[in-house]
């Protein structure tokens, strides 16, 4: 028999989810088929929605495909089960550690089906007897199967604090990050030694300073681990590093940290710095002293943390040279809920695309208090595109007809992005349980909805309209 010709049999190395798809395929070109098995490649045969079919490919003598086999020891079919789970242990014992290497993947997913847990639970046993392996699988592409590996290292507790952290700040699928971060911090939390070290020290050291050498090198592990976590990619690592400072003795570094580029960072940066007794809105405010050195984060921390009576430091920084530190001062001002249009409004034309965002941002409340025609004037083809877009922001914002003939007038701009949002922005106009922001029987708002009725349907446009008072409408001849 046949397949159907768009049910391509994966090769070896393709991701689990086409193995599946390919099972799933199969059953269905089969499941009304009269065609005899006998006649199918050994592959469909496998996969066929006949139960018979499947446990006699299973007992053919010629090799199988091992993933086809792995996913019939999860069948609903007890006979094709225990057939393929006897095939893939057998696979298991000639060469479990190409199996594993092979299957992993496909089996994470085959664990979460109802007869799934067998072949988990066997690829469990073995791998716990394979260390190298184990650490194989723990760089793997797969992330359920990183996540897998470090479950069954953690269990077995084969690594120490160092290369916890290391791991911790390396990862790059967080809820594997976070799986080696909560054991890194246990570890620590425990003084957490490592034995190795410990072990050579004790070798090394002469029999009277024992302790000592001991000592140095547990505190020679917890700070390695230490600084390694605050050096990591991902912000959740950092901060476990910045928590973990007070436990090292090394608190007063938390006044480092209080520029990090990520929130949680400097939150936690800041708990520590007022444990240890400092004054996180001092050493923010200094870190602003020297403009020359001013970073963008320091600049938000310090917003984080300082009062409106502030604002004055920050509108300080609206003329820095660096757009991002100027960007980070728009941003700050709006942290304390300090909106100065008539400081902002020309920052809308600012060179840097942060900036115009960001004012985008700030000014969006206040947005009907900017003229419409000033506002149009910067959606023009010869701005730049970043000025356009916070212009069209705002001039949404302020709703009304301005709005809307701002947003009908750029969906033929020559700009894709630009395009993109104004049909976006139109469309979240409607909403069944409030009217649109619109004037009601205004001719003009009937001819802007003509030209983009194709962004709804007739039905929704047919009660816009009718909300509005208008009579319904149609296209022009040639438009869209």
């Amino acid at each position: 028999m046949d397949t159907d010709t768009k049910t391509r049999l994966p090769s070896q190395g393709s991701p689990a989810a086409e193995w599946i798809a390919f099972d799933h395929a199969v059953r269905r070109t089969t499941h009304w088929s009269y065609t005899s098995p006998l006649e199918t490649p050994e592959a469909v045969r496998l996969c066929h929605a006949n139960g018979r079919t499947r446990e006699a490919a299973l007992r053919d003598p010629m090799p199988l495909l091992l993933e086809l086999v792995a996913i019939r020891c999860a069948d609903w079919v007890p006979a094709v089960r225990e057939q393929a789970r006897r095939v893939l242990a057998a696979a298991l014992g000639r060469d479990p550690a190409g199996t594993l290497r092979r299957l992993t993947p496909l089996v994470m997913r085959l664990g979460r089906r109802e007869q799934g847990a067998w072949v988990l639970e066997h690829f469990e046993a073995v791998l716990n007897e394979d260390r190298a392996l184990l650490g194989e699988l723990r760089e793997s592409a797969d992330p359920p199967t990183r996540r897998f590996a470090a479950r069954l290292t953690l269990d077995a507790g084969l690594l120490d604090v160092r290369e916890l952290a290391r791991l911790a700040a390396h990862e790059a699928d967080p809820p594997t990050g976070r799986l080696w971060t909560d054991a890194a911090l246990a570890a620590l939390a425990a003084n957490g030694p490592d034995d190795e070290a410990v072990d050579e020290a004790v070798d090394e050291a002469v029999d009277e300073a024992v302790d000592e050498a001991v000592d140095e090198a547990v505190d020679e592990a917890v700070d390695e681990a230490v600084d390694t976590l605050l050096g990591g990619r991902g912000s959740m690592v950092r901060a476990a590093g910045v928590t973990a400072l007070r436990g090292a003795g090394r608190a007063a570094e938390a006044a480092g940290h209080l520029a990090d580029r990520s929130a949680m960072v400097r939150a936690c940066a800041r708990r520590l710095a007022r444990q240890a007794g400092g004054d996180p809105y001092r050493l923010c405010r200094e870190a602003l002293a020297d403009p020359a050195k001013v970073s963008p984060y320091a600049v938000t921390g310090f917003a984080e943390c300082a009062r409106r009576e502030d604002a004055p430091a920050l509108r300080a920084l609206l003329e820095h040279p660096a757009g991002r530190v100027r960007a980070a001062a728009v941003g700050g001002l709006r942290l304390l809920d300090v909106t100065d249009i008539a400081l902002l409004r020309p920052l809308l034309d600012d060179p840097s695309p942060a900036v115009a965002r960001e004012v985008a941002r700030s000014l969006s409340a206040s947005a009907g208090l900017l003229p419409a025609d000033w506002l149009a004037a910067r959606i023009a083809p010869e701005r730049p595109s970043h000025t356009r877009r916070a212009a069209h922001r705002l001039l949404f914002a302020r709703g009304g007809v301005a709005g809307l003939r701002a947003s009908v007038h750029l969906l033929a701009d020559h700009d894709p992005a630009l395009r993109t949002i104004a049909a976006q922005r139109i469309r979240s106009m409607w909403s069944p349980y409030r009217p649109p922001n619109l004037p009601e029987r205004d001719p003009e708002v009937g001819a802007l909805l003509d030209r983009c009725s194709h962004l709804f349907s007739d039905y929704v446009m047919g009660r816009m309209r009718s909300r509005l008072g208008l009579p319904a409408g149609s296209a022009p001849e040639g438009e869209y």
